[in-house]
């Protein structure tokens, strides 16, 4: 072969590779595109399985008197002062209740968990000492596995102290009261949540012996957000049974406003008590007669114990 054709084959090899490499190279582009729609479309179905816990379907632990089904965090301390005044119906004599002090209490709640929150408290109507757990057993969620409804138990104890003339009543038990309570409770939206609270209150002993130990009641509230930092809320009780025809239903209305580190609530309300055996059932005045009540609920939020995440 002579040395022409052979540099012929070689210059013909040398273009082949050329176009070879320019064919590769040329198709990577097409081919990043490829990867970059594989990575999105995993991306995607990723995204597609994720689970989202729903957050403040209430502002506070408590819809106004009521249990909610939120919780404070772990390692949280919830100082928490509720005051109620007088009936606004004595008028101005009374600037519409202001001037009497009817009731208040001082509370603390405290997160062992961010599913158990345990809590004391002292009341100074019937000069009341109680005390409960929650536990958050379902939480409502979205996206993947979502879930529907937020469900918690609220289990306490109440203790009147108030010193009674009937020797009989010595015995502290005689005093002792408890609750059982299922919180069910759904956020629809940014904008309304809404919760069912079925209540068993018992008696370790009544005033009367024709008197009910056990006594049944079923709650509902609502919150209805206003602004970023203002909510309506609401809450009903209504008695399935009655030891006493003179005992009402309980109606209130309130106004919360976080302010940072705490949250405000004004209310209106036709109950003094503060625990669940008072105004659940012990409620004896009503709207239709003016006895409505001004009061107030701040909560103030301390961190005992930082998450490990930001020690």
């Amino acid at each position: 072969m002579s040395y022409k054709n052979l540099l012929i084959i070689k210059k013909s090899i040398h273009a082949f590779c050329i176009v070879l490499f320019l064919m590769i190279f040329n198709s990577l582009p097409a081919q990043d595109i490829d990867l970059f729609k594989l990575q999105d479309n995993e991306s995607k179905k990723l995204d597609s399985q994720k689970t989202e816990i729903t957050k403040y379907v209430f502002k506070s632990t408590k819809i106004i008197n009521g249990q909610s089904t939120e919780n404070v965090g772990k390692g949280i301390l919830d100082f928490r002062i509720a005051h109620k005044f007088g009936s606004i119906n004595q008028g101005a004599y009374t600037l519409f209740g202001f001037d009497e002090a009817t009731a208040i209490r001082f509370g603390l709640d405290y997160g062992i968990t961010d599913r158990l929150t345990i809590a004391f408290g002292r009341t100074s109507y019937q000069k009341q000492y109680d005390a409960y757990l929650k536990y958050k057993i379902l939480r409502q969620k979205s996206g993947y596995k979502s879930f529907p409804i937020s469900l918690s138990y609220a289990f306490g104890t109440n203790y009147v102290s108030l010193k009674l003339n009937n020797q009989d009543d010595v015995d502290y038990l005689n005093k002792v009261s408890y609750f059982n309570q299922l919180l069910i409770s759904r956020k629809f939206s940014d904008y309304f949540s809404l919760q069912l609270s079925p209540t068993w209150v018992h008696y370790n002993r009544t005033i009367s012996p024709d008197n009910q130990n056990d006594l049944f009641a079923v709650g509902a509230g609502y919150r209805l957000r206003l602004s970023k930092r203002v909510n309506l809320t609401g809450e009903y009780f209504y008695q399935i049974n009655q030891n006493d025809k003179n005992y009402k239903n309980t109606l209130s209305i309130g106004v919360d406003i976080e302010t940072g580190g705490h949250v405000f609530q004004l209310q209106l309300t036709n109950t003094t008590g503060m625990t669940e055996r008072t105004f659940i059932n012990e409620t004896t005045e009503t709207w239709e007669d003016g006895n409505i009540h001004l009061g107030f609920n701040i909560s103030r939020v301390f961190v005992l114990k930082k998450p490990k995440s930001l020690n």
